[in-house]
């Protein structure tokens, strides 16, 4: 990647430079990735996105939709939850997005602009097969104002990104091993069918470009803990081949240490996380689990939910009309610090001892201790539910222990 950055400037692009490092107040960066059930190590899809926003209060809800239930990622400042930023819905289908910023949005029609969470909203309550996002994508496509990459799985094995603008869209099948050979595609903020060197998320996309690919060589699969621990969670950077895990680390919390946190997976915007673990052709959907981190990804445990199990969800991941989920508001304060420098452009500069020590203090060290547990919880109901059909009963059990195995982590660990 490094190289070919150069090579861009060498070449005259020091307008996609510019772009690229001083824009991102502006642009709202995701990245994502697709796995298809082939290259899975059970048959079962994977969904990934890493949310970038400045909408930092989050919570799940849950919805009756027009055709399908479902349950979705939402703004806390979206009071009526017009739009949904990630979700699936009772039969499997499931979607996210990654906003694109090379793609046509040249507005004839005088639309509005960045209706994708409304599309992913009303996709979710109407479609259950990529057939029925397709036939919803041909009625809307020129009338509402979209610039996305989305990334859908189904029940049937369905699993594609859909590079959309303004007046029309393109799909890349994951299943099609001459579009993903590996059995995976990924996508940042731009499109491959959009203007070249346009857009944004080229050093994420490189940095996802080689983790996935050195784990996907050695494993022949990737599978749900490297997307939760290694890839979610990466503070890699491609260009500069920095990487804060493998750093000098300072002593301890009282030890500050700070680095330029530009343009890693992870980064002051990231708000949260989904992996929607999809479904065998001829399984019962409602085994699809949804893997949410509902915080900045660093700061925040990992809460398991099944759309199956209907609306009494966990108390950590909701909140009333205005009001943040719990877990996304003691993330956010473990996030602060993480960036005590709020005034100018201090939110660039990352506080690496309150995240990782030599002691072994920081606030992903310790929460990393107790996430396993939560990981290996929730995939023993799936497995057993697998064999016996999925129980509504275990599931509501399963959230009432994790409301109080989560709150009592962050009270132990940081008082909070």
């Amino acid at each position: 990647m490094r190289d070919k950055i150069y090579t861009y400037v060498k070449r005259g692009f020091s307008k996609f430079l510019f772009v690229l490092f001083f824009s991102q107040s502006i642009v709202l960066p995701c990245t994502s990735a697709i796995i298809s059930g082939k290259a899975s190590p059970n048959g079962r899809p994977l969904l990934w996105k890493h949310r970038d926003s400045n909408a930092f209060e989050n919570k799940l809800m849950f919805f009756k939709g027009f055709k399908y239930d479902f349950i979705g990622d939402v703004n806390v400042k979206d009071t009526l939850a017009n739009s949904v930023w990630m979700g699936s819905n009772t039969t499997g289908f499931s979607i996210m997005n990654t906003a694109s910023y090379n793609v046509d949005t040249i507005n004839t029609n005088h639309l509005p602009r960045e209706r994708d969470g409304y599309l992913m909203k009303r996709a979710l309550a109407e479609c259950s097969t990529l057939a029925d996002f397709e036939t919803l994508l041909g009625e809307l496509v020129g009338k509402w104002g979209v610039a996305s990459n989305f990334g859908v799985i189904d029940a049937q094995g369905g699993a594609a990104y859909y590079e959309v603008d303004y007046k029309t869209y393109k799909k890349f099948d994951v299943n099609d091993p001459a579009i993903a050979p590996d059995g995976y595609l990924l996508r940042t903020n731009y499109s491959v069918s959009g203007r070249e060197l346009q857009g944004q998320g080229y050093i994420r996309y490189e940095t996802a470009k080689e983790i996935f690919s050195e784990y996907y060589k050695k494993n022949k699969y990737v599978c749900l803990s490297f997307l939760l621990k290694t890839a979610d969670r990466n503070m890699l950077h491609s260009l500069t081949g920095d990487d804060v895990y493998k750093m000098d680390l300072p002593q301890d919390t009282t030890d500050k240490k700070f680095i330029a946190f530009r343009d890693f997976i992870v980064r002051y915007s990231s708000i949260s996380t989904m992996v929607v673990q999809g479904v065998k052709p001829g399984e019962d959907p409602a085994l699809t689990t949804l893997w949410t981190v509902l915080g900045f990804p660093v700061t925040t445990l990992v809460t398991p939910v099944w759309v199956a199990a209907g609306e009494k969800m966990p108390s950590v991941t909701i909140g009333e009309k205005g009001v943040t989920a719990p877990i996304n508001k003691k993330s956010l304060k473990l996030k602060a610090k993480c960036f005590p420098m709020t005034y100018g452009h201090g939110t660039d500069y990352l506080n690496v001892s309150a995240l990782l020590n030599k002691k072994e203090t920081g606030i992903i060290q310790k929460l990393f201790k107790h996430e396993d547990k939560i990981i290996t919880k929730a995939k023993d109901l799936v497995t057993k539910w697998t064999t016996n059909s999925f129980q509504q009963k275990e599931a509501e059990e399963f959230y009432q222990w994790l409301d109080e195995y989560v709150n009592s982590i962050y009270q132990k660990e940081f008082g909070i």
